[in-house]
Protein backbone atom coordinates (compact mmCIF):
# COMPACT_ATOMS: atom_id res chain seq x y z
CA UNK A 1 0.00 0.00 0.00
CA UNK A 2 1.23 3.78 -0.63
CA UNK A 3 2.17 5.53 2.45
CA UNK A 4 -0.10 8.84 2.99
CA UNK A 5 1.14 12.25 3.43
CA UNK A 6 1.77 12.78 6.77
CA UNK A 7 3.63 16.52 6.75
CA UNK A 8 3.59 19.35 4.61
CA UNK A 9 6.41 21.86 4.07
CA UNK A 10 5.06 25.29 2.69
CA UNK A 11 7.46 27.77 1.54
CA UNK A 12 5.04 31.19 1.65
CA UNK A 13 1.38 30.13 0.27
CA UNK A 14 2.28 27.12 -1.31
CA UNK A 15 3.57 23.75 -0.50
CA UNK A 16 6.85 22.91 -1.52
CA UNK A 17 7.46 19.39 0.04
CA UNK A 18 5.81 16.49 1.31
CA UNK A 19 6.52 13.26 3.39
CA UNK A 20 5.16 10.12 3.68
CA UNK A 21 4.55 7.92 6.13
CA UNK A 22 3.36 5.35 8.65
CA UNK A 23 2.58 5.47 12.22
CA UNK A 24 1.54 2.55 14.90
CA UNK A 25 0.59 3.30 18.63
CA UNK A 26 -0.66 -0.04 20.69
CA UNK A 27 -1.70 -1.07 23.98
CA UNK A 28 0.56 -3.40 26.20
CA UNK A 29 -2.16 -6.42 25.09
CA UNK A 30 -0.88 -5.90 21.55
CA UNK A 31 -4.08 -4.48 20.17
CA UNK A 32 -3.66 -1.62 17.87
CA UNK A 33 -5.03 1.62 18.71
CA UNK A 34 -4.13 3.43 16.10
CA UNK A 35 -2.69 2.67 12.03
CA UNK A 36 -1.91 4.92 9.67
CA UNK A 37 -0.28 3.67 6.58
CA UNK A 38 1.14 -0.17 6.18
CA UNK A 39 2.12 -0.66 10.36
CA UNK A 40 3.00 -4.38 8.40
CA UNK A 41 6.07 -3.97 6.51
CA UNK A 42 9.07 -4.71 8.68
CA UNK A 43 11.38 -1.76 8.92
CA UNK A 44 14.55 -1.07 10.68
CA UNK A 45 13.98 0.54 13.75
CA UNK A 46 17.80 1.74 14.01
CA UNK A 47 18.64 3.97 17.06
CA UNK A 48 14.91 3.83 17.81
CA UNK A 49 15.37 0.47 20.21
CA UNK A 50 18.47 1.34 21.82
CA UNK A 51 16.50 1.18 25.64
CA UNK A 52 15.39 -2.21 24.69
CA UNK A 53 19.18 -3.21 23.84
CA UNK A 54 20.26 -1.78 27.20
CA UNK A 55 17.54 -4.35 28.84
CA UNK A 56 20.11 -6.84 29.20
CA UNK A 57 22.81 -4.60 30.59
CA UNK A 58 20.39 -4.02 34.00
CA UNK A 59 18.46 -7.60 33.84
CA UNK A 60 21.83 -9.38 33.88
CA UNK A 61 23.47 -7.37 36.33
CA UNK A 62 25.95 -5.61 34.99
CA UNK A 63 24.31 -1.94 35.46
CA UNK A 64 24.84 -3.06 39.17
CA UNK A 65 28.18 -4.77 38.89
CA UNK A 66 29.43 -1.25 37.36
CA UNK A 67 27.89 1.06 39.82
CA UNK A 68 26.45 2.52 36.83
CA UNK A 69 24.16 5.86 38.21
CA UNK A 70 21.02 7.56 35.76
CA UNK A 71 23.51 9.30 33.86
CA UNK A 72 25.29 6.14 32.76
CA UNK A 73 21.87 4.59 32.32
CA UNK A 74 21.03 7.50 30.10
CA UNK A 75 23.86 6.82 27.90
CA UNK A 76 23.40 3.35 27.64
CA UNK A 77 19.86 4.22 26.19
CA UNK A 78 21.16 7.58 24.15
CA UNK A 79 22.35 8.66 20.51
CA UNK A 80 23.63 11.74 22.42
CA UNK A 81 25.35 14.50 20.37
CA UNK A 82 29.11 14.27 20.97
CA UNK A 83 28.99 17.48 23.74
CA UNK A 84 32.05 16.96 26.07
CA UNK A 85 29.78 15.61 29.09
CA UNK A 86 28.89 12.77 26.96
CA UNK A 87 32.08 12.10 25.99
CA UNK A 88 32.91 12.07 29.89
CA UNK A 89 30.44 10.08 30.71
CA UNK A 90 30.83 7.15 28.39
CA UNK A 91 34.68 7.42 29.56
CA UNK A 92 33.76 6.64 33.08
CA UNK A 93 31.34 3.71 31.96
CA UNK A 94 34.74 2.41 30.53
CA UNK A 95 36.46 2.78 33.41
CA UNK A 96 34.26 0.81 35.19
CA UNK A 97 35.04 -2.32 33.72
CA UNK A 98 38.67 -1.38 33.30
CA UNK A 99 38.28 -0.51 29.32
CA UNK A 100 39.17 2.86 27.53
CA UNK A 101 37.72 3.87 24.52
CA UNK A 102 40.18 1.76 22.09
CA UNK A 103 37.60 -1.13 22.94
CA UNK A 104 34.50 0.64 20.96
CA UNK A 105 33.99 -1.31 17.58
CA UNK A 106 30.99 1.41 16.88
CA UNK A 107 33.09 3.74 14.30
CA UNK A 108 34.41 7.22 14.28
CA UNK A 109 32.43 10.15 13.34
CA UNK A 110 32.44 14.10 14.87
CA UNK A 111 29.64 15.33 17.01
CA UNK A 112 26.50 16.05 16.17
CA UNK A 113 26.87 18.88 17.76
CA UNK A 114 27.36 21.59 16.08
CA UNK A 115 29.38 23.82 18.81
CA UNK A 116 30.97 20.48 19.89
CA UNK A 117 32.20 19.89 16.49
CA UNK A 118 33.19 23.15 16.30
CA UNK A 119 35.38 23.18 19.74
CA UNK A 120 36.79 19.98 18.92
CA UNK A 121 38.44 20.95 15.26
CA UNK A 122 40.22 23.60 17.26
CA UNK A 123 41.80 21.39 19.60
CA UNK A 124 42.25 17.67 18.34
CA UNK A 125 40.08 15.31 16.13
CA UNK A 126 37.32 12.81 16.96
CA UNK A 127 37.42 9.49 18.61
CA UNK A 128 34.94 6.60 19.15
CA UNK A 129 33.90 8.60 22.46
CA UNK A 130 32.06 11.22 20.19
CA UNK A 131 30.40 8.47 18.39
CA UNK A 132 26.64 9.22 18.90
CA UNK A 133 26.38 5.44 20.22
CA UNK A 134 29.42 5.32 21.95
CA UNK A 135 27.26 4.72 25.47
CA UNK A 136 25.50 2.05 24.26
CA UNK A 137 28.67 0.53 23.19
CA UNK A 138 30.36 0.87 26.42
CA UNK A 139 26.89 -0.74 27.90
CA UNK A 140 27.51 -4.11 25.95
CA UNK A 141 31.10 -3.99 26.83
CA UNK A 142 30.40 -3.73 30.39
CA UNK A 143 27.96 -6.63 29.66
CA UNK A 144 30.46 -8.54 28.20
CA UNK A 145 32.94 -8.00 30.94
CA UNK A 146 30.03 -8.84 33.49
CA UNK A 147 29.34 -11.64 32.01
CA UNK A 148 32.96 -13.33 31.41
CA UNK A 149 32.86 -13.11 27.49
CA UNK A 150 35.21 -11.83 25.38
CA UNK A 151 34.95 -8.25 24.53
CA UNK A 152 37.29 -7.67 21.05
CA UNK A 153 34.00 -9.40 18.96
CA UNK A 154 31.43 -7.62 21.22
CA UNK A 155 29.17 -6.05 18.31
CA UNK A 156 29.06 -8.96 16.00
CA UNK A 157 25.79 -11.19 15.65
CA UNK A 158 27.57 -14.10 17.31
CA UNK A 159 28.62 -12.96 20.18
CA UNK A 160 26.91 -13.64 23.51
CA UNK A 161 26.03 -9.89 23.90
CA UNK A 162 24.15 -10.07 21.26
CA UNK A 163 22.35 -12.76 21.02
CA UNK A 164 21.28 -11.52 24.94
CA UNK A 165 19.99 -8.25 22.77
CA UNK A 166 18.42 -10.51 20.29
CA UNK A 167 16.63 -12.41 22.26
CA UNK A 168 15.57 -9.19 24.36
CA UNK A 169 13.60 -7.32 20.87
CA UNK A 170 11.67 -11.20 20.28
CA UNK A 171 10.19 -10.76 23.26
CA UNK A 172 9.40 -7.32 23.72
CA UNK A 173 7.87 -7.42 19.72
CA UNK A 174 6.70 -10.56 19.86
CA UNK A 175 8.09 -11.09 16.61
CA UNK A 176 10.69 -14.39 14.89
CA UNK A 177 13.46 -11.95 14.12
CA UNK A 178 15.38 -14.50 11.47
CA UNK A 179 18.28 -13.41 9.18
CA UNK A 180 16.00 -12.28 6.38
CA UNK A 181 15.91 -9.10 8.44
CA UNK A 182 18.77 -8.93 9.74
CA UNK A 183 21.34 -6.30 8.45
CA UNK A 184 24.19 -3.78 10.13
CA UNK A 185 23.31 -0.75 11.47
CA UNK A 186 25.91 2.44 11.30
CA UNK A 187 27.54 1.80 14.67
CA UNK A 188 27.96 -2.20 13.18
CA UNK A 189 25.84 -4.42 15.66
CA UNK A 190 22.79 -6.11 14.17
CA UNK A 191 19.90 -4.20 13.14
CA UNK A 192 16.53 -6.10 12.83
CA UNK A 193 13.23 -5.31 10.94
CA UNK A 194 10.33 -5.00 12.88
CA UNK A 195 6.42 -4.38 12.18
CA UNK A 196 5.72 -0.86 13.09
CA UNK A 197 2.75 -1.93 15.05
CA UNK A 198 5.20 -4.85 16.90
CA UNK A 199 7.36 -2.04 17.64
CA UNK A 200 4.66 0.19 19.02
CA UNK A 201 3.39 -3.00 21.20
CA UNK A 202 7.11 -3.55 22.43
CA UNK A 203 7.22 0.23 23.89
CA UNK A 204 3.67 -0.54 25.24
CA UNK A 205 5.28 -3.23 27.38
CA UNK A 206 8.52 -1.41 27.60
CA UNK A 207 6.12 1.58 29.67
CA UNK A 208 4.24 -0.58 31.07
CA UNK A 209 6.01 -3.88 32.23
CA UNK A 210 3.17 -6.00 31.44
CA UNK A 211 3.73 -8.89 29.27
CA UNK A 212 7.54 -9.00 30.50
CA UNK A 213 9.23 -11.21 33.46
CA UNK A 214 9.56 -9.44 36.91
CA UNK A 215 13.33 -9.42 36.13
CA UNK A 216 12.56 -7.55 33.00
CA UNK A 217 9.48 -5.32 33.54
CA UNK A 218 11.85 -4.10 36.43
CA UNK A 219 14.76 -3.65 34.19
CA UNK A 220 12.65 -1.53 31.41
CA UNK A 221 11.45 0.52 34.62
CA UNK A 222 14.57 1.50 35.73
CA UNK A 223 16.15 2.55 32.54
CA UNK A 224 13.11 4.62 32.28
CA UNK A 225 13.08 6.32 35.34
CA UNK A 226 17.21 7.16 34.47
CA UNK A 227 16.06 8.41 30.83
CA UNK A 228 13.33 10.92 32.83
CA UNK A 229 16.30 11.56 35.71
CA UNK A 230 18.97 12.76 33.06
CA UNK A 231 17.53 13.29 29.45
CA UNK A 232 20.17 15.30 28.24
CA UNK A 233 22.18 12.35 28.09
CA UNK A 234 19.85 10.81 25.74
CA UNK A 235 20.47 13.47 22.99
CA UNK A 236 21.27 16.64 24.19
CA UNK A 237 21.20 20.65 23.67
CA UNK A 238 18.01 21.47 21.79
CA UNK A 239 17.31 17.90 20.83
CA UNK A 240 13.80 17.08 20.59
CA UNK A 241 14.22 13.66 22.43
CA UNK A 242 15.96 15.91 25.54
CA UNK A 243 13.83 18.68 24.80
CA UNK A 244 10.36 16.64 25.33
CA UNK A 245 11.26 14.24 28.07
CA UNK A 246 12.26 17.36 30.14
CA UNK A 247 9.04 19.03 29.60
CA UNK A 248 6.76 15.84 30.49
CA UNK A 249 9.39 13.62 32.37
CA UNK A 250 7.84 10.14 33.17
CA UNK A 251 5.24 10.85 31.61
CA UNK A 252 7.06 10.06 28.04
CA UNK A 253 10.05 8.07 27.13
CA UNK A 254 10.90 9.19 23.39
CA UNK A 255 13.54 7.96 21.35
CA UNK A 256 14.81 8.81 17.58
CA UNK A 257 16.38 6.36 15.23
CA UNK A 258 17.86 7.06 11.60
CA UNK A 259 15.80 6.98 8.86
CA UNK A 260 13.12 8.89 10.04
CA UNK A 261 12.32 6.69 12.34
CA UNK A 262 11.07 7.04 16.28
CA UNK A 263 9.62 5.35 19.21
CA UNK A 264 8.08 6.12 22.69
CA UNK A 265 5.88 4.75 25.32
CA UNK A 266 3.39 6.55 27.30
CA UNK A 267 3.55 4.61 30.17
CA UNK A 268 0.27 6.34 31.90
CA UNK A 269 -1.92 5.65 29.26
CA UNK A 270 -0.29 1.70 29.03
CA UNK A 271 0.71 3.06 24.89
CA UNK A 272 3.59 2.44 22.92
CA UNK A 273 4.51 5.16 19.70
CA UNK A 274 6.45 3.38 16.25
CA UNK A 275 6.38 5.75 13.09
CA UNK A 276 8.73 5.91 9.99
CA UNK A 277 8.96 8.59 7.29
CA UNK A 278 9.33 7.12 4.00
CA UNK A 279 11.98 9.19 2.99
CA UNK A 280 13.63 9.18 6.03
CA UNK A 281 13.07 12.42 7.37
CA UNK A 282 13.90 13.09 10.43
CA UNK A 283 12.07 16.54 10.11
CA UNK A 284 9.11 15.41 9.28
CA UNK A 285 9.35 12.63 11.86
CA UNK A 286 9.57 14.79 15.08
CA UNK A 287 6.54 16.50 13.70
CA UNK A 288 4.65 13.57 13.63
CA UNK A 289 5.67 12.25 17.00
CA UNK A 290 4.55 15.93 18.53
CA UNK A 291 1.44 15.32 16.94
CA UNK A 292 0.75 11.94 18.40
CA UNK A 293 1.57 12.74 21.81
CA UNK A 294 -0.24 15.80 21.70
CA UNK A 295 -3.25 13.36 20.72
CA UNK A 296 -2.84 10.44 23.31
CA UNK A 297 -0.98 12.44 26.39
CA UNK A 298 -3.86 14.80 28.63
CA UNK A 299 -2.32 18.31 28.64
CA UNK A 300 -2.64 21.38 30.09
CA UNK A 301 -2.86 24.60 28.32
CA UNK A 302 0.57 25.67 29.60
CA UNK A 303 1.94 22.17 28.01
CA UNK A 304 0.14 22.16 24.66
CA UNK A 305 1.85 25.25 23.77
CA UNK A 306 5.33 24.19 24.57
CA UNK A 307 4.56 21.28 22.12
CA UNK A 308 2.82 23.29 19.38
CA UNK A 309 6.47 24.50 18.19
CA UNK A 310 7.47 20.92 17.82
CA UNK A 311 4.78 19.85 16.14
CA UNK A 312 4.60 22.55 13.59
CA UNK A 313 8.08 24.50 13.87
CA UNK A 314 8.43 27.48 11.83
CA UNK A 315 10.68 27.92 9.16
CA UNK A 316 13.60 31.00 8.91
CA UNK A 317 16.05 31.59 6.33
CA UNK A 318 19.69 32.69 6.59
CA UNK A 319 18.68 36.29 7.39
CA UNK A 320 16.00 35.15 10.58
CA UNK A 321 13.02 35.93 7.97
CA UNK A 322 10.27 33.48 8.64
CA UNK A 323 9.52 31.73 5.18
CA UNK A 324 7.33 28.32 5.92
CA UNK A 325 6.51 25.63 8.16
CA UNK A 326 6.69 22.31 8.81
CA UNK A 327 2.97 20.92 9.74
CA UNK A 328 1.24 17.27 10.11
CA UNK A 329 -1.99 16.45 7.72
CA UNK A 330 -5.36 15.40 8.36
CA UNK A 331 -4.07 12.23 7.94
CA UNK A 332 -3.02 12.67 11.72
Amino acid sequence: MSNPVLVEVTRGPLVESRHRGAVAVADAEGRNVLAIGDVTAPVFPRSAIKALQAIALVEQGAADRYGFDDEALALACASHSGEPAHVAGVERMLAKASLDASALRCGVHWPISQSAAYALARTGTASALHNNCSGKHAGFLCLARAMGVGTVDYFRPEHPVQRQVHAVLQDFTSVELGQEVCAIDGCSVPTWAVPLQNLAYGFAKFGTGRGLSPARAAAAARLRRACAAKPWFVAGTGRFCTETMQRFGDRVFVKTGAEGVYCAALPQQGLGIALKCDDGAARAAQAIMAAIIARFLPLDAAERAALAPLQQPVLHNWNGCEVGTIKVTAAI
